[in-house]
């Protein structure tokens, strides 16, 4: 009987260890599907357009709508960054041999080297990454982009490539927009809670600048836009099923985007900076 009962108990271990394997792999197995079905779509995405004034004219729609249209979100933001910085970094500065400068030097340095680029990407990945995922994944459901395959046009290319190319190109330019607004927030709300001085934050803001950190922080512009441009681009291509299926495809195109930006922003401050 006790026999029995530890054969029981051992067939149970077993089965549990091999439940978990499956899953362990199953999971693995998923991730390398994926990874080579995106690589695989981004081919055709970047193939040669069929005709490339069309093309050039989505381009700029497509920067209108998500570029122009994100200038709002990013001022609001940037600005309120840029303040509580200078308020926490006045408050946190109380030693008398850090000079008051330094206040400056610690807006201008978090806004460009970090905030600008990282926090910005991942506030748009949310916004424009969720409304490219969607949009695509309606247009699969509806099998909008089974009439363009009939009508022997890439869709993949026809659809992504303009988002991608609009989003790379512009964001690097609401990431300047944002370390500006960031510098200028903590200017003007410096002054008005009385932190810092008007000399001084100047004074900080110039000193020892290198102008490499801002060609520091549009590379990495340029890739996290293409990374939360691309990615719920893949995830709205290949939807299944109805709206619910197409909301699920926008949360996992935003949350995978975000988990990649943050991955690329250690790589790339690794490769770039250390």
């Amino acid at each position: 009987m006790i026999q029995t009962s530890n054969k029981l108990t051992n067939y149970k271990i077993d089965l549990f260890i091999i439940l978990i394997f499956n899953q362990i792999f199953g999971q693995f197995m998923k991730l390398f599907f994926n990874f080579g079905r995106y690589f695989i779509l981004m081919k055709r995405t970047f193939s040669k357009p069929e005709k490339v004034s069309i093309y050039r004219a989505r381009v700029f729609e497509e920067i209108d709508i998500l570029g122009i249209g994100s200038l709002g979100i990013v001022a609001i933001i940037s600005v309120f960054i840029g303040a509580v910085i200078t308020i926490q970094s006045a408050f946190n500065f109380i030693n008398p041999l850090v000079p008051i400068y330094a206040v400056g030097c610690a807006v201008r340095d978090s806004m460009i080297l970090e905030f600008s680029p990282a926090i910005i990407s991942l506030i748009l990945a949310g916004k424009i990454g969720s409304s490219i995922a969607s949009e695509i994944g309606t247009m699969r459901i509806t099998e909008q982009i089974d009439a363009l395959e009939i009508m022997g046009i890439n869709s993949a290319s026809y659809l992504i490539q303009p988002k991608i190319i609009a989003c790379v190109i512009f964001s690097p330019v609401l990431v300047i927009f944002s370390m500006f607004l960031g510098i200028m927030g903590g200017y003007v709300f410096g002054l008005l809670t009385g932190v810092v001085t008007n000399y001084e934050y100047i004074i900080g803001i110039t000193y020892n600048f290198r102008p490499y950190n801002v060609v520091y922080a549009l590379i990495k512009a340029g890739v996290f836009a293409f990374i939360f441009a691309s990615v719920p681009a893949y995830h709205g291509y290949y939807t299944k099923g109805g709206s619910l299926e197409v909301g699920k495809s926008s949360t996992k195109g935003v949350v995978y985007s975000s988990v990649l930006i943050l991955a690329f922003d250690l790589i790339l401050t690794q490769l770039l900076l250390a």
